[in-house]
């Protein structure tokens, strides 16, 4: 394993974040390349603790000659989001000092002006040096996974229709519960990759690129970092790995996936109506039918009337719920994987900001 940094200037006198980059060389120069990072949004650590195990499992191979494929890992992604911190908590998800999530505003390039994305990079503010260089990485790769979490949540992942259904042994190797099918239309970090690929030729867009996979994979909740069960997702990132040719491993094989895999319009995002104490009814991983009681927000606590109950406006599964039990107006609660269309109306790309 080779280990190097990236040094990330700050924008004032004195600041510097490294960004750490572990590479494994392959012997085999037609396996796909893959690239792998963890924590974009800074705080979200189970796909930091499944990096730890992976690797541990990748330098064995090295050992052995079962690494095939040139092999990225970045166990931590967003030096510059870790450091922020407001009153003891830290903000990793929104850049404090311009708004923006960290998970938008990738550069949307075609593939072929790869090289551009480093060229002069004294030009850009820290957050998008940051970018770029995550991206310029991920774009030497072919399989491109992009390790999160959700707040309380199901093992999931969105995964472009480009990908669909090949990306099926991802979600089977991964053990996932749901796959959401997204449309690509955002400037999220696995939807930038997949947008170079799909305009590699640019004004003709690719709607299928088979052996290629940008994804974002959703490894449950955010206080889910557990030993064991990192273990447990390092060693099915390892099989999908085998799967694809990226690792050798003779005994691996990979059942079907047979979760539900729903278009995001199929999506209920279902969204507190007034402010308020929620006490929630459902949890994540059970099945609804139209009409039942998801949550009772306490929106006058004590008073007659003060209270308001949210039902399912659909039958489907209970893929995320919130953490937080205080919620503003038009808070988000839940995410319902459905079969049919959801009747509000979603603008395309991201399900949220």
């Amino acid at each position: 394993m080779d280990a190097t940094q990236i040094i990330i200037d700050g924008d004032t006198p004195g600041i510097a974040w490294q960004l750490p980059v572990l590479h494994f060389t392959g012997s085999k120069p037609d396996a796909p390349k893959v690239y792998i990072q963890a924590a974009l949004h800074a705080g979200e650590l189970p796909g930091t603790a499944l990096a730890h195990f992976l690797c541990e499992r990748l330098r064995q191979a090295e050992t052995e000659g079962a690494v095939l494929s040139d092999i990225i890992v970045v166990p931590h992604a967003n030096p510059i989001g870790a450091a922020q911190s407001h009153f003891g908590e830290m903000q990793g998800r929104f850049d404090l000092g311009t708004r923006t999530n960290f998970n938008r505003d990738f550069p949307l390039i075609s593939a072929r002006d790869r090289h551009l994305l480093i060229e002069n990079l004294e030009r850009y503010p820290a957050a998008d040096r940051l970018k770029r260089q995550l991206i310029h990485m991920a774009l030497g790769a072919d399989l491109v996974i992009d390790l999160h979490c959700d707040d309380e949540s199901l093992q999931y992942a969105y995964i472009d229709e480009a990908f669909w259904p090949e990306a099926a042994d991802l979600a089977a190797a991964l053990n996932m519960d749901a796959v959401l099918l997204s449309d690509g239309e955002s400037s999220a970090f696995e939807e930038a990759v997949s947008f170079a690929w799909k305009y590699d030729v640019p004004g003709e867009k690719k709607v299928h690129l088979p052996g290629k996979l940008s994804v974002t994979v959703e490894l449950r909740g955010t206080r889910d970092v557990y030993p064991e069960m990192a273990k447990r997702d390092a060693e099915g990132l390892w099989r999908f790995l085998a799967a694809r040719g990226a690792v050798r491993d003779d005994d691996v094989s990979l059942p079907s996936f047979t979760g539900p895999a729903v278009p995001l319009d199929n999506v209920e995002m279902i969204r507190a109506p007034q402010a308020g104490t929620v006490l929630f009814h459902r949890n994540i991983g059970e099945r609804v039918v139209e009409g039942d009681l998801l949550a009772t927000i306490l929106t006058a606590p004590g008073m007659p009337n003060g209270t308001i109950d949210v039902h399912a406006p659909q039958a489907g599964l209970i893929v995320t719920r919130a953490s937080d039990r205080l919620v503003r107006r038009r808070g988000d609660l839940m995410k319902i994987g459905c079969d049919r269309p959801s009747a509000a109306a979603r603008k395309p790309g991201t399900l949220e900001d």
